[in-house]
């Protein structure tokens, strides 16, 4: 058995690192529906968001900015595992049973992630441990 390949030393960091990642990744969806930045062909500048958009990418903008400087971020991983679940149920699983076909390996990816930091926490490097 491969034991001690990374050293669980490196745990807390790397808790940290995929937390900023996720957040940093997830800030970049709401940026682009919000601000128009960076630019997408999915969501032109000048066009208006549906509702349910316009809630999404304030959700991605917000929560992903919470969650990468981890405050709040149990309640916030909480919800935007909900709105992940939501958006491959409701956008990608009716194109396609498969996630490979239907593009939804991020949605579902992004939900699993946000509930096991609503179970962790934030970890170290956040603000909610300088909190505590």
């Amino acid at each position: 058995m491969l034991t001690g390949i990374i050293p669980a030393s490196w745990s807390g960091p790397l808790h940290a690192a995929l937390r900023i990642m996720t957040g940093l990744l997830f800030l970049e969806h709401g940026m682009t529906k919000i601000l128009h930045w960076p630019a997408t062909d999915y969501f032109p500048a000048g066009q208006p968001l549906p509702a349910l958009m316009l809630v999404a990418g304030i959700l991605e903008l917000v929560g992903g900015a919470l969650i990468t400087v981890g405050l709040f971020t149990r309640i916030t991983a909480f919800i935007l595992a909900g709105q992940m679940a939501a958006a491959y149920f409701m956008a990608h699983m009716p194109q396609s049973l498969f996630p490979v076909q239907n593009q939804g390996d991020a949605a579902i990816l992004f939900s699993f992630v946000f509930l096991y930091f609503a179970a962790a926490g934030a970890g170290p490097f956040s603000v909610d441990e300088a909190r505590n």
